[in-house]
């Protein structure tokens, strides 16, 4: 909880950012970057085979 010294609010680090830190950015881009390329693959396949 934020307390109050000389005057100014003192947080902690989480705090100041309000809330938990997230899932990685980089976990993030790269399942829904795989998820892409899975379903471009499928209707691809299904469509445009020869």
């Amino acid at each position: 909880m934020a307390t109050q010294r000389h005057g100014q609010i003192v947080e902690t680090p989480t705090e100041a950012r309000q809330g938990e830190p997230g899932p990685s950015v980089l976990a993030l881009l790269s399942v829904s970057t795989g998820l892409a390329v899975l379903i471009l693959g499928i209707v691809w396949f299904v469509f445009f085979r020869t």
